[in-house]
């Protein structure tokens, strides 16, 4: 997707302040944190929401999953905890259409009121 600019960072054309790369997934930290740590990590295929993921998808989306395990333990938040976010769609507070996770930490978060 000539422009998104999550693909635009996957190709190198936008810089990013990358914390992890592999084949897969990009990481890097988000340009408007809303929390001490606050990484954004999505993968290198184009997928514009949860909506359009196929189960094609599923190796990729459970890569996605164990790779931010493993950013948010790199990121010292193991211990003391972290949210991880995906919002879909316009309602739902996505606002760059190329699917991806927050990993939001680094300090007590409020609990999301469950009613």
């Amino acid at each position: 997707m000539s422009d998104c600019l999550f693909c635009k960072i996957v190709e190198g054309t936008i810089p990013a302040r990358k914390v992890y790369e592999d084949d897969q997934v990009v990481a890097f930290h988000d340009i408007q944190p809303q929390a001490p740590v606050h990484l954004l990590v999505i993968p290198k295929k184009h997928i514009a929401t949860m909506n359009d993921c196929e189960a094609e998808d599923a190796a990729l989306l459970g890569h996605l999953l164990l790779s931010a395990k493993q950013i948010a333990k790199e990121a010292n938040l193991e211990e003391t905890g972290y949210r991880l976010v995906n919002n879909c769609g316009h309602d739902g507070g996505q606002v760059v259409f190329h699917i991806h996770w927050h990993i939001l930490g680094g300090e007590k978060l409020a609990a999301l009121n469950p009613s």
